[in-house]
């Protein structure tokens, strides 16, 4: 059996807590940029198909920002950190205070786009830092890239090569707020992290959870 189909509620508290390890890094850093307290946490992990990773976010169409890294190293693989249009804009404002600021035209403000990408860098090199950190493993991400598009074209890039030998991804749910915010004014992202197929193995060995745990 194809390990990812094994994988037990065991490996998805392990990928929690590295997740939220790593939340609790990016919070720091995005309280240190933006001058404000911020919590980060991650409400809950899960190992869905590609099929459903679609369907999952709404659907190919869905217009969203991301932010894409590949993975180099002990456990290569691909990286993406995902905001639906109105969060990345809800929280841009918040960056650049910024009322006006859109996502949804054909030019983009340089600022905004920086802010973006800057949110982009931290959480996913805190999180990348807390798994190598963790694991001993050695990773090495690739400059991250910015993207606003459609998400089945954005995914796409991702799952060329990976849905040849493997049909799961795992989705760490993040949410992003102020200290003392109100729930309707959280920004809620997503990182889907695609291992290559001999990376999750690898992982959970490093992590010190077996499959047959």
């Amino acid at each position: 059996m194809e390990f990812l189909k094994s994988i037990s509620f065991k490996h998805l508290d392990v990928l929690k807590e590295v997740g939220n390890i790593g939340a609790g890094h990016s919070a720091t850093a995005l309280s240190k940029l933006l001058n404000k307290k911020i919590d980060m946490s991650v409400p809950n992990v899960k190992v869905v198909s590609f099929n459903e990773l679609t369907e999952w976010l709404g659907g190919p169409e869905v217009f969203i920002a991301s932010v894409f890294l590949r993975i180099e190293g002990d456990i290569p693989g691909s990286l993406f950190f995902v905001l639906s249009i109105e969060q990345a804009e809800r929280f841009v404002k918040q960056l650049i205070d910024d009322a006006n600021f859109s996502l949804r035209q054909s030019t983009y403000d340089e600022i905004g786009l920086s802010a973006f990408q800057e949110l982009g860098n931290i959480v996913t090199g805190s999180y990348l830092s807390s798994l190598s950190d963790l694991t001993d493993l050695h990773l090495y991400p690739s400059v991250p890239a910015l993207s606003f598009d459609m998400f089945g074209a954005v995914i796409s890039h991702g799952l060329i090569e990976l849905s040849q030998v493997s049909d799961y991804a795992i989705i760490i749910d993040t949410v992003i707020k102020e200290e003392d915010q109100q729930e309707v004014d959280t920004v809620k992202g997503h990182f889907f992290l695609l291992p290559d197929p001999t990376s999750f193995k690898k992982l959970f060995e490093a992590l010190g959870v077996t499959d047959d745990d």
